[in-house]
């Protein structure tokens, strides 16, 4: 388990990370998520002892990371894939790695063919290596110890759809069998699909936490809303206000406040063509990401300049 409590860390005046709690359990996938420099990575760096916290405190298994004996056999870790040696090949970082922690040669092989880097590919220096291939790279060697616990900051940068899959499969796979997971982005659409809890980061601070259901309950307000387009987006609005259903108009077609099967049905009652039904949340929860962290958003055009 990990737990953050309390944890600051300032920069003079400047403070990267303020006074944010939560846990990691064992079993699950926590998604870690923020724009860039909403304080993802400081926070990380705390975990395993790279930047001393200002004020608070963060223990992994109720030790701190330089505590641990041997810490690579308990804690995975990989916050920057091109900080590696890239005068050694593949295989030799991990040979220094499997060595340092007391691991046999065998392992090596083992977590070559776990990240599909090959026998051709493994011989390579690294700095011929992409980004990619520093990626799977790096997750090998944070999995070398057979830990239980993970931290990777960003780790699907660089990787193909391919591999994204692959990765999201891996770790998935890896909480099932108990494994703590903690992993950081900023690419919601990608932590969503294999998050058991997200722990949404702005400015330093956590503005919102919970399960993807729990979230987009919160972006909804608790209500069950379907976005539907029609050929006659009129007569569909009367028709669904006719059943007392609350009727918006949203872009090109209707927001109602009712489930997709029951604006569906209202339209085959009145023989009304849809050419859109889905269900309201669909967005929701990036528009509630966005919303949260607006003031740290780098991408917003101002009012007046169109792209």
């Amino acid at each position: 388990m990990i737990k953050v409590e309390g944890l600051t860390r300032a920069y003079g005046s400047f403070i990267a990370v303020d006074d944010i709690s939560f846990e990691c359990r064992p079993g699950t996938v926590t998604g870690f998520l923020g724009p860039n420099g909403a304080g993802k990575t400081t926070t990380m760096r705390v975990m395993v002892g790279l930047t001393p916290p200002t004020r608070g405190d963060v223990t992994i298994g109720g030790l701190h990371y330089q505590d641990i004996p041997n810490p690579g056999r308990h804690v995975g870790v990989l916050l920057d894939a091109s900080a590696q040696h890239a005068g050694r090949s593949g295989r030799e970082v991990l040979e220094i790695g499997a060595r340092t922690m007391g691991l046999s040669s065998q392992r090596v092989d083992e977590m070559l063919a776990l990240v599909s880097l090959d026998a051709r590919e493994s011989k390579r220096r690294v700095r011929n290596y992409s980004l990619g291939m520093r990626q799977r790279l790096g997750i090998a060697h944070a999995l070398l110890g057979e830990p239980t616990v993970l931290i990777l900051d960003e780790p699907a940068n660089g990787l193909d759809p391919a591999g994204i899959r692959w990765m999201r499969g891996l770790l998935k796979g890896y909480a099932d069998q108990g494994g703590t997971v903690l992993l950081s982005s900023h690419l919601l659409h990608e932590v969503e699909q294999i998050a058991d809890e997200m722990i949404l980061i702005g400015n330093g601070k956590i503005v919102a936490r919970g399960t993807r259901d729990e979230l987009l309950r919160s972006a909804t307000r608790g209500e069950t809303t379907t976005l539907v387009t029609a050929l006659d987006n009129h007569q569909l609005a009367e028709a669904l206000s006719g059943k007392g259903y609350e009727v918006h108009q949203a872009g090109d077609g209707l927001r109602v406040t009712a489930e997709p099967v029951d604006v569906g049905r209202v339209a085959a009652e009145k023989q009304i063509v849809l050419t859109d039904l889905r269900a309201g949340h669909e967005g929701g929860l990036e528009d509630l990401f966005l919303e949260l962290t607006a003031d740290t958003q780098r991408d917003i055009l101002p009012n007046e300049v169109s792209a």
